[in-house]
């Protein structure tokens, strides 16, 4: 075995490609991946932050602001998700007031 340490996601593959980051705190970006190292660092280009409820923090709203070129540390990287191919879904555990 090498010496060398590998990490085990491989983001190569979404290097320019657009990608969903959610953030120890609850914040939530998507942008371009344009780097990454492997502590997770990542540098994301044309980046939005989706703004959060001001009654409820920890849900997301359709409000969006603008970064631009960022960089996101890795010690607070949750998830890293890609854009393309994800489809937001109804939550099957919420339960209705019909019953």
């Amino acid at each position: 075995m090498s010496g060398r340490k590998e990490t085990v996601l491989d983001l190569a593959k979404f290097i320019d490609k657009g990608v969903q980051v959610k953030l120890t705190g609850g914040r939530q970006v998507t942008g371009t991946l344009k780097g990454y190292d492997q502590l997770l660092n990542l540098v994301l280009d044309e980046a939005v932050e989706f703004l959060r409820d001001q009654d409820d923090p920890l849900k997301t709203t359709d409000q969006t602001r603008p970064l631009g070129l960022i960089v996101c540390r890795g010690t607070a990287v949750m998830l890293v998700a890609p854009t393309d191919g994800t489809d937001e879904i109804a939550n099957p555990f919420v339960q209705t007031d019909a019953a």
